[in-house]
């Protein structure tokens, strides 16, 4: 917020509690997880990170045309343990989502991911290919995602503003909507084990009966 901008008190009024139009300006009635999403989505620290021609375009929403900073997002944190958002902005190989999903379960609780462009929603025109994974959400959860190839500075803003409305609408009472305040530690996402082929552990046991079953098939037709 810049020394010329003012708060407006009407984006924490509570629309259930009445209050006189001629107060609304200079007072609000609000409640604690309103104000508590408020501040988070005000502040909002991107990870210092791009992949491909996609983080060309985030550097751009970065520069003073657009001005991430009007949104509170203009501190871009080096270090993931320091950051809020990760952006993952390009292609996504399959030796690349190994130091990605390390990087997530560096950073802090609350957290959130945006997948910008198509490589990173789903693959783009690399999808299928013997070196690309085919969506980021296949190993990490995500957020939103932004179309393009690559999405413009003004979709990526667009992507920014879809997520404080995702962050302003969680409460904190309902602890499937604030999963990082429940009991106990939050489970660590399991690295990608990179060899011949990327292989996901959680999909170990999956794998597993699928190579029995063929062994056993192959036993039973004598090949």
């Amino acid at each position: 917020m810049t020394n010329h901008d003012h708060l407006d008190l009407r984006e924490l009024h509570d629309p259930d509690i009445p209050l006189p139009i001629e107060l609304q300006g200079n007072l609000a009635s609000t409640n604690l997880s309103r104000i508590y999403n408020w501040s988070r989505a005000k502040a909002t620290w991107p990870l210092l990170f791009g992949l491909a021609c996609c983080a060309i375009e985030m550097i751009a929403t970065a520069s003073s045309r657009y001005d991430m900073s009007r949104f509170g997002m203009e501190v871009m944190r080096a270090s993931p343990r320091q950051a809020d958002l990760l952006i993952v902005s390009g292609t996504v190989t399959k030796k690349m989502v190994v130091p990605i999903v390390r990087i997530f379960n560096q950073m802090p609780e609350p957290k959130y991911v945006l997948a910008m462009g198509a490589c990173a929603s789903g693959g783009g025109p690399f999808k299928e290919g013997y070196n690309v994974v085919s969506g980021i959400d296949q190993y990490i959860p995500v957020d939103v995602y932004v179309p393009g190839c690559p999405p413009t500075p003004q979709a990526l803003i667009h992507g920014f503003i879809a997520l404080h409305q995702k962050m302003e609408g969680q409460r904190i009472h309902n602890r499937n909507s604030v999963p990082w305040y429940s009991k106990g530690p939050s489970e660590e996402i399991p690295l990608p084990v990179l060899g011949p082929d990327i292989v996901d552990p959680r999909q170990a046991a999956i794998l597993r009966q699928q190579a029995e079953s063929a062994v056993l098939l192959a036993e039973a037709t004598g090949d």
